[in-house]
């Protein structure tokens, strides 16, 4: 059975990307990435608008199957690779799965929100357009970033880990924006302000499979 394919950017900053990246990692599936190339607008080529018709990346190949959407790919990932001892999807369980479901939810509706223009605005927009960090917008998004992260601190003070006290896809998808974000010194200061939240993801930065993804990714 050949490996399953991962198109994503030659930058490797996408964090969508690592996303899938991460999944492919924890469950020890065996795996291709294909370079594309964004800069000579690769993306936007017919031959990868038929693999994702946004023009967007990643987009992940299993035979003749194609998906897009990285939260989505993640999700086949781990239902196809899960096994006695990686299943951070928790489907046996209708409670830990519903978990599991409720703070992906979170993650996407209310932690990226606030995270994603602080991202832009200090690492995309002065790293690849030489553009200047709009001080404003950063600082409007710290603040509902500092709210979401007391709702993150009161849960985690409670269990181990956002959907229960065990590791989940859940949590795994915190990781690729937090650990580009987390540099920036007023989302770090956000971090250590909230004791639960920091040793969350310092426990999230120590497994092997994140470690292994991050000395590949640009500093």
């Amino acid at each position: 059975m050949a490996p399953v394919k991962v198109f994503a950017p030659n930058t490797r900053i996408s964090t969508a990307a690592i996303r899938v990246v991460l999944c492919l990692e924890e469950v020890g599936a065996e795996y291709e990435r294909v370079n594309v190339d964004m800069a000579t607008g690769e993306h936007k080529s017919p031959a990868h608008l038929a693999r994702n018709p946004f023009g967007q990346v990643p987009a992940f190949q299993d035979e003749d199957l194609v998906l897009f959407e990285s939260r989505a790919i993640g999700r086949y990932v781990l239902r196809k690779f899960k096994s006695s001892d990686v299943d951070l999807l928790h489907g046996s369980s209708l409670e830990e799965s519903a978990m599991v479901d409720v703070w992906l939810e979170a993650e996407a509706h209310q932690y990226d929100k606030a995270i994603v223009p602080i991202f832009y605005q200090a690492v995309v927009i002065p790293r690849f357009y030489g553009g200047t960090t709009d001080e404003k917008v950063v600082e409007e998004n710290l603040e509902k970033l500092g709210k979401v992260l007391d709702v993150y601190e009161a849960r985690l003070s409670q269990t181990k880990y956002l959907a229960g006290d065990f590791f989940s896809f859940a949590d795994l998808s915190h990781y690729p924006l937090t650990h580009f974000s987390i540099k920036i010194p007023q989302v770090a200061a956000l971090f250590e302000a909230r004791p639960h939240v920091k040793a969350w993801w310092e426990s999230l930065e120590s497994r092997p499979a994140f470690k292994k993804v991050a000395a590949g990714l640009p500093q």
